[in-house]
């Protein structure tokens, strides 16, 4: 649950939206003996304290055959502790009147926890209970592991759910981390023993980072902190993959995923992206927000408010650890898939051809100096988030202090190079879930060999 504290535009004081810098508030940092990094975020306002610890690795870190072992043991963490059972862990939380959540992305495990000013140490208390010494009981590593196969199939089901698992798998391949994407088989090698060992591997000093953020007293929260998370064992440092940028394709690719009860086709266009800490990631950030980031981008005004081919169409310039990807998303009725795949082929073609207009670049500055601050920046919980992320990626706190000026030192032509050298038209992949009988045929328009399967078949594309 996210508590407003703050309004990120009152952490600066401009007069307009031109001249607004946003800043961070003051917050401190510090490493402890084992190598925790623990940050303080004081914010008085309202009596809440907000806790994220961070637990580096995440799906970068799991065996290629254990793929979301790191998901599995986020969600067990509260389910049984050293003492605690599962419902009196429940209990305690609820009578706290506290939240608690635990879940993965590609580089980091994050688990985040809101409780009352007045409730610091007990809040604190389960929290690294939860995240230090959880005890994995075996019936409950059974129910989670049947409630993630039931939940897969149920996805399968939900093709705007399940597309992207697809996309992931066939894009990024069997070799990549990110291609490694959690199925019935790699669910089903998963045991106890695994859970354990890459808990005992995983989450050690070293690889913590712990946020606490809201109204709290800084001296006493800094020495319960140290106390509580410094107590942790050292561990070894999750040691970093190298970057794998996914392959550029040499010829077009192209899945297509047969889901015979479909009335609509979910298609995805993609080719590699960039990493998040890419020096472009600035002008990348403002050529999406045109192309297919905001509801009044390039896509989604023709594929939409013109023609009335979709709902929704929009692209999404990945930002992990590691290379992503750079795609189209959307779905349109069976019936004008090849439309909706040519239109957005041709708004493609369109801005790698002409690139963008000053008057765009300027709306992009302004949709992005506009909307930044309320998304990221107007709770703890979000000033927590990027506080995270900072750490994840090596970045330093001009990330959001600079920000507004290295949006506006964006020129025309920078963004038009980086149009130039990441929005190719050529050798894309393409990934299909629909009604195979009828958009096989499309399919084919699109690449030298089409691979298909149905989406009840186990796994993925790979």
């Amino acid at each position: 649950m996210k508590r407003q504290v703050l309004l990120a535009m009152a952490l600066c004081a401009p007069t307009t939206l031109a001249t607004a810098q946003v800043k961070l508030p003051p917050y401190t940092r510090e490493a402890l003996p084992n190598g925790t990094v623990i940050y303080l975020l004081p914010r008085t306002g309202l009596p809440l304290v907000s806790f994220r610890v961070l637990v580096k690795g995440g799906a970068e870190s799991e065996p290629a055959s254990l793929a979301g072992l790191s998901a599995v043991t986020a969600e067990l963490l509260r389910r049984g502790t050293a003492g605690h059972t599962a419902a009196q862990f429940s209990e305690d939380l609820d009578g706290l009147g506290g939240t608690f959540f635990a879940g993965t992305d590609e580089q980091s495990t994050s688990i985040t926890a809101e409780f009352l000013q007045k409730d610091f140490d007990r809040g604190i208390a389960l929290v690294s209970e939860a995240a230090l010494h959880p005890a994995f009981p075996e019936d409950e590593v059974r129910k989670a592991l049947s409630r993630r196969l039931d939940g897969l199939r149920s996805m399968k089901d939900n093709p705007g759910g399940a597309i992207n698992s697809y996309y992931r798998s066939f894009f990024f391949g069997s070799t990549h981390p990110y291609g490694h994407v959690p199925d019935e088989a790699s669910l089903d090698h998963i045991r106890r023993d695994d859970i354990l060992a890459y808990h005992k591997r995983m989450y050690v000093g070293r690889n913590l980072i712990v946020i606490v953020a809201g109204d709290f007293d800084p001296a006493a929260a800094k020495a319960r902190a140290a106390e509580t998370f410094g107590a942790a064992p050292a561990g070894t440092a999750y040691a970093w993959m190298a970057d794998q940028a996914p392959t550029r394709n040499t010829s077009p690719k192209v899945l297509l995923i047969d889901k015979p009860d479909a009335t609509q086709t979910y298609f995805i266009i993609a080719q590699p992206g960039v990493r998040r800490a890419t020096p472009d990631r600035v002008a990348l950030m403002l050529v999406n927000t045109l192309f297919g980031g905001r509801f009044t981008s390039l896509l989604n005004e023709e594929l939409r408010v013109k023609t009335g081919l979709t709902y929704g169409a929009s692209s999404r310039v990945e930002m992990a650890r590691l290379t992503g990807g750079l795609y189209i998303s959307t779905y349109t009725k069976t019936e004008t898939t090849e439309k909706a795949i040519d239109m957005a082929l041709d708004i493609l073609k369109r801005l790698q051809e002409k690139g963008i207009t000053a008057e765009q670049l300027a709306s992009a500055k302004a949709y992005t100096k506009g909307t930044y601050p309320p998304e990221r920046l107007q709770t703890v919980d979000e000033i927590a988030q990027v506080l995270g992320e900072m750490e994840l990626f090596g970045l330093g706190r001009d990330e959001v202090d600079q920000l507004f000026a290295r949006v506006d030192a964006v020129t025309l032509d920078q963004a038009n190079d980086a149009i130039k050298r990441y929005y190719r038209t050529g050798n894309l992949t393409f990934v299909l879930l629909g009604n195979a009988s009828k958009i096989r045929d499309v399919a084919k328009k699109y690449g030298p060999q089409v691979v298909e399967r149905t989406a009840r078949q186990p796994g993925w594309a790979m």
